[in-house]
């Protein structure tokens, strides 16, 4: 029997139960994304260009599988939910196994490593992959008021934050055999209390119409939706503006602010530390306001906190700590906001229950190649404008202020504005006319 209708609330309880895998899914993406490049050059000797080709190749395939993969989870979820949590106990085995394979490689001879982390990255990154978007499926089959799904998505990017934070500490204070044994334990207990999660509603496929487009199989299904394909614009937008300045923070600090190298964890810290903290005030603000406004307002924060980085230069640590808590509480937005939208937006096309996976495949795509935009369009434009690292010319300082603090805020700005006329104003002139039955987008 499904669940009665939710209210506007998730215990703590609840909360906890389904965000919990959020850690483990968090944890893993730092080590595999920035340890492990650095891992294999200077412990293995594997050549730049050789580690560059090959995780360029994985991160491409591993983007591009994504829609296959979301369809396989609509596939399960038609099946049982029992049948959900096995694929992903069984994926999260393989998972854990990647990861650890991956640091401890049998051999050290050069063709043997290269096989060996090819291999092993395409398993992790697809058992990641199938791991998340099972996870953020349940979460969108969910339902419930704007307030309730807003909530739901808080829980698991909240414990997605802590488990960042541990995966920048743990290599470094107690070393990667540590480390790969507390993510292991970390996905075992997160996959445990999902077992215990709140129960998705799922329904039957709704009648077909012009706002609820016919339910098929088929992969490009979420594509033919014009409210997704709008929302997914903006979620681009925003996500090449935050991922940009996230590739190029590290050759900010260092050589704009020339800041000392043991402060680099403190401006981590405030970052990840200020989303953390502001992600209940913003889910405070859902319920009078609506979710789409809240993360405008996000933005709009962001674009006031990179403007005032472009004033900073040697000597100027203390005042980027401020930049990086405004930033961060900004981030808290991008965190809990989007998803809610889109789980929203599938509710309202008939489609929750049988279609969340293909809608999330597609947008983990989109994910992933914000990541790949931001290193493809950043770096290669500062080389050409004549930065390189350690700089200390006016102009190449000049250009990477540009990069990393003007270019994100343009993004943000065009992000915000194709917020506001593609998913905002469209769902104002949908309301109802009666003022009591409005939602607020």
């Amino acid at each position: 029997m499904n669940p009665p209708a939710r209210a506007d609330r998730l215990s703590s309880a609840q909360g906890l139960r389904y965000g919990a895998l959020g850690l483990p899914l968090a944890f893993v993406a730092l080590p595999l994304y920035v340890i492990l490049p650095n891992h294999y050059a200077r412990e293995f000797g594997m050549p730049l260009a050789t580690l560059g080709a090959l995780l360029l190749a994985v991160r491409l395939l591993d983007a591009v599988v994504d829609p296959l993969l979301g369809r396989l989870v609509d596939r399960l979820y038609a099946r049982s939910l029992r049948a959900v949590l096995a694929i992903a106990a069984l994926a999260s085995l393989v998972l854990a196994a990647g990861f650890a394979g991956l640091f401890f490689p049998p051999s050290r001879a050069p063709s043997d490593l290269l096989i060996w982390a090819a291999l092993l990255l395409v398993l992790s990154y697809t058992a990641f992959s199938l791991v998340a978007i099972a996870h953020q499926s349940w979460g969108a089959m969910l339902g419930g008021s704007e307030a309730y799904r807003s909530q739901v998505v808080a829980w698991r990017e909240g414990m997605g934050l802590v488990g960042v934070v541990l995966a920048s500490l743990l290599p470094t204070l107690l070393g990667l055999g540590v480390t790969s044994a507390v993510f292991t334990l970390a996905l075992a207990a997160g996959w445990l209390a999902w077992r215990h999660a709140p129960r998705p509603d799922i329904r039957p496929p709704a009648q077909p119409g012009p706002d609820r487009p016919l339910p098929t199989a088929s992969l490009w299904q979420p594509l033919a939706n014009p409210a997704f394909l709008r929302l997914l614009a903006v979620f681009l937008l925003n996500g090449i503006a935050s991922a940009i300045p996230a590739t190029l923070v590290l050759f900010f600090v260092q050589d704009q602010l020339q800041a000392p190298t043991h402060l680099e964890p403190a401006f981590l810290a405030a970052y990840f530390l200020s989303a953390a903290l502001s992600l209940p005030l913003w889910l405070r603000a859902v319920p009078r306001f609506g979710l789409a406004r809240v993360w405008l307002a996000g933005m709009l924060l962001a674009v006031a906190a990179f403007a005032g980085a472009t004033l900073l230069g040697p000597g100027d640590a203390a005042l980027f700590l401020l930049v990086c808590a405004a930033s961060g509480i900004a981030l808290g937005t991008d965190l809990a906001l989007p998803g809610a939208l889109l789980a929203g937006l599938i509710d309202r096309s008939g489609q929750r229950g049988h279609s969340e996976g293909g809608y999330f495949g597609w947008w983990n795509f989109a994910v992933k190649l914000n990541l790949a935009l931001a290193a493809g369009l950043a770096l290669p434009l500062l080389a050409l404008a004549g930065y390189t690292p350690g700089a200390r010319d006016a102009q190449a300082l000049q250009a990477l202020t540009l990069a990393y603090c003007v270019l994100p805020c343009v993004l943000k700005l065009l992000a915000a504005s194709a917020l506001q006329w593609l998913v905002i104003r469209p769902a104002r002139q949908h309301q109802p006319l009666n003022p009591s039955l409005r939602s607020t987008p």
